[in-house]
């Protein structure tokens, strides 16, 4: 469970803080029902970009956020259908686009999830502690954003390898950047950063996605709601929904998943990783270069005995698809070929873990041999809006994208096969489970009494924790009394 033990003095002393600055905290269930955001917010965001260093962008933690860069409000959960012409599969493929959320990542929503607990509580002092974010690549960013908003000083850290996009945005948001070595799949030397910091002397909290349940209880909370929300309008009569496709990742995005089992029974949960660090299918190692899903460890926050399939990408796949999917020769061919221009405008949405993703829930509904009657959903977590050096690199690489290479993508992307997938059986998700010991147990101290609760004990360890989503909202609420701004 989350501790949601109040420390009064710190509360007091936070909501005093949040009046003096202005600030005031969105529930969870604004961020499901944004049409319940209060009139006075409302209209502060009409004039407010979706990136401003504004408090109200907190109230933009959504999936309905209105597809504009400044002063949109809210609509449909921000989604677009890759149909058979496209994926070369028979089912439907639903992706949610994170794009459109502050950041230009989903990750927001997730550090938001991990921190107001704590502030809410008085845990956390934003006055006086660090809030350390350690990451692949979009939760450090989303961290030092929700930092930013609360006024509180953060510490970035992810790997040296991720794209300067990042680290060019974090530099005038968070207050410190630490790049540790490696790429993706260094995650080890993230955690070793931590400890580094924990030693240092310094006041401060470390919310690692990898461990903070906040984080997948944000994605089972507004992630699934919004999902289902789509489900509500595709499932017509003989249609179906299959399963949920997500990276690996923190584990944190998988918690959507967890919520659609439970109003969908029949309803698969679909991990996924890159191929050349196999550790769900292979118990494997490696650098990889989709960006962000960091591997080489099972998350402390992945429910495995949930997880029906894991499946792996080869990261060669993604990288040539961005380009098909943004350089105009690509474009161009795709809509030659019978893609919609219409879609083909939108192939932006998708960036490289978003590629990676929708390469998975292919793999899937091969594998299932699923028809037009089947929906699989999955999510394009951020943007090419943050990839573009990536672009720049790969012409430096391979030369300027030609008619050929278009051609030639296209074939690889009708191509894909059933390869490195695999329905988990009971001990194959037992197998994945016990790879948490030596990470969590021996490296990072965790209690074996847990890790055993998390497996033997499922229900009752991983739903509760989910279901206080509730009572956290209820001391939101309390503390914006306290704040007394709205």
């Amino acid at each position: 469970m989350i501790d949601l033990t109040l420390n009064p003095e710190t509360l007091e002393k936070n909501a005093a803080y949040c009046r003096e600055k202005g600030i005031t905290l969105p529930t969870f269930e604004m961020m499901r029902h944004p049409e319940k955001v209060p009139e006075k917010i409302r209209e502060r965001l009409k004039n407010t970009g979706l990136w401003d260093l504004d408090s109200a962008n907190l109230y933009r933690i959504t999936w309905k956020n209105a597809a504009t860069e400044k002063g949109g409000l809210y609509g449909d959960v921000n989604h677009f259908l890759l149909p058979p012409e496209l994926t070369g599969c028979r089912a439907t493929i639903i992706m949610l686009a994170g794009r459109w959320f502050p950041t230009g990542a989903h990750k927001v929503g997730a550090t938001y999830g991990c921190l107001v607990p704590r502030l809410v509580t008085g845990q956390f002092d934003p006055q006086q502690t660090k809030a350390v974010w350690p990451s692949t690549g979009n939760y450090c960013r989303g961290g030092a954003y929700i930092s930013a908003l609360l006024a509180s000083n953060a510490i970035a850290i992810l790997p040296e390898e991720m794209s300067q996009e990042r680290f060019d945005w974090l530099s005038e948001i968070a207050g410190e950047v630490i790049a540790t070595p490696g790429c993706e799949s260094n995650v080890k030397e993230i955690f070793d950063k931590c400890w580094e910091l924990r030693g240092s002397g310094q006041d401060l909290q470390i919310f690692n996605q990898f461990d903070e349940m906040g984080n997948p209880m944000w994605h089972y909370s507004v992630t699934g709601s919004a999902v289902e929300t789509l489900l509500e309008r595709y499932l017509t009569a003989g249609k179906r929904y299959a399963g949920y496709v997500s990276s690996s990742g923190s584990g944190g995005t998988l918690g959507a998943g967890y919520y659609l089992k439970r109003r969908f029974p029949r309803s698969q949960v679909v991990a996924a990783e890159a191929l050349q660090c196999p550790t769900l299918l292979y118990n494997g190692f490696g650098g990889h270069r989709i960006e962000g899903i960091g591997d080489k460890h099972i998350p402390w926050v992945h429910n495995c005995k949930d997880t029906d399939f894991a499946v792996a990408v080869d990261d060669e796949a993604p990288m040539r698809l961005i380009r098909l999917f943004n350089e105009k020769v690509g474009r161009q061919a795709l809509i030659e070929e019978g893609v919609d221009s219409a879609l083909v405008e939108q192939l932006d949405l998708l960036g490289i873990s978003g590629v990676g993703n929708m390469l998975a829930a292919i793999k899937y509904a091969k594998y299932n041999e699923l028809t037009e009657d089947d929906y699989v959903v999955s999510i394009a977590t951020d943007s090419m809006q943050l990839y573009g050096s990536r672009l720049g690199e790969l012409e430096q690489e391979r030369g300027v994208y030609s008619p050929a290479d278009a051609q030639r993508d296209i074939e690889l992307l009708h191509s894909v096969a059933i390869d490195h997938t695999k329905e988990l059986s009971y001990y194959d998700r037992k197998a994945i489970h016990n790879l948490k010991y030596y990470t969590w147990i021996e490296q990072q101290g965790r209690d074996i009494d847990e890790l055993n609760a998390q497996w033997y004990d499922n229900d009752n360890y991983w739903y509760p924790m989910f279901d206080q989503v509730d009572e956290i909202d209820e001391l939101i609420r309390a503390f914006n009394d306290r704040v007394g701004l709205l």
